[in-house]
């Protein structure tokens, strides 16, 4: 087990070579504090509820499917998730992994389950590789945020911190607006955290964005500690799922980048997703 200040150097350095960005949220509740167990509930203590939102949308090839899925199973079955985990006031965690795309197409592929060393995370990352691969239509983020917020209603864990990570390699197109989405979770006292990925480039008729780490930051993460750890190259993938769930499971807060206050508005339209999607097909 690492000690406590090599862990922190661990993860600084791991943060700073995928390049995470910290971020404070703009939207209402982007400050909000760390939930705080409920005692007397009878529910299990961990030091985090994390729920794990993986896009499957079309947008998504096989390949990037695959080696997305790679990234956790090699994530949580890491030297620096197991010391990150032995850390925690509790040395436990609960994490629940579901694939969205659409508001129609939410599969949860492991339920709440308690991760508390490596045979736990084993059988975690088993059921990931079990599943089939499943793909749909559509982007929505907004969708994704709600009903990962509501899975923690049935979690049967008392978390200190409440998280969903939400990954993706688009803007939302179907759905509530994602900002007003974000602001809703947010006061519940939830953070979101975001893993955009970012290998395709933008081009005229698409529903891409250049900026989809930009997007992420302005418009889809907030709460206490938010960052984003875009994706720009396939390689990437592995190093940088890794350092977001050591990040998350150690709650540690990245260096904030400093943002000009006249940033504190969005510098990019949260409504671009729907924009595009209504220039492309007319409705």
């Amino acid at each position: 087990m690492l000690p406590q200040n090599g862990l922190r150097l661990a993860v600084a350095a791991m943060a700073a070579a995928v390049g995470v960005t910290a971020a404070m949220g703009l939207g209402a509740g982007s400050a909000a504090p760390l939930l705080r167990a409920e005692r007397g509930s009878g529910m299990t203590a961990v030091d985090v509820e994390l729920v794990l939102a993986v896009d499957v949308s079309y947008s998504m090839d096989p390949d990037e499917q695959a080696l997305q899925r790679e990234g956790y199973i090699a994530a949580i079955t890491s030297r620096e998730f197991m010391d990150a985990l032995r850390q925690g006031m509790n040395g436990r965690i609960a994490m629940t992994y579901f694939e969205w795309a659409g508001t129609h197409h939410r599969q949860i592929i492991v339920p709440w389950r308690l991760v508390s060393g490596p045979e736990s995370a084993d059988a975690f990352v088993a059921e990931i590789a079990r599943a089939q691969y499943t793909r749909a239509s559509r982007t929505s983020i907004s969708g994704a945020l709600e009903f990962g917020a509501a899975l923690f209603g049935g979690s049967g864990y008392r978390g200190l911190r409440r998280v969903i990570d939400v990954s993706g390699d688009g803007v939302n197109n179907q759905g509530p607006l994602v900002d007003v989405t974000r602001d809703e979770v947010l006061a519940k006292g939830i953070t979101i955290n975001g893993l955009p990925i970012m290998l395709k480039r933008s081009y005229v008729g698409s529903l891409d964005i250049d900026n989809l780490d930009v997007y992420y930051e302005d418009c889809v993460i907030g709460g206490a500690g938010a960052f984003v750890i875009p994706i720009k190259e396939r390689s990437q993938f592995k190093e940088a799922i890794r350092t977001k769930l050591v990040l998350e499971v150690a709650g540690r807060v990245p260096k904030r980048r400093i943002v000009p206050a006249a940033a504190r508005t969005p510098r990019v339209s949260c409504a671009i997703g729907e924009r595009l999607w209504q220039q492309r097909w007319g409705n």
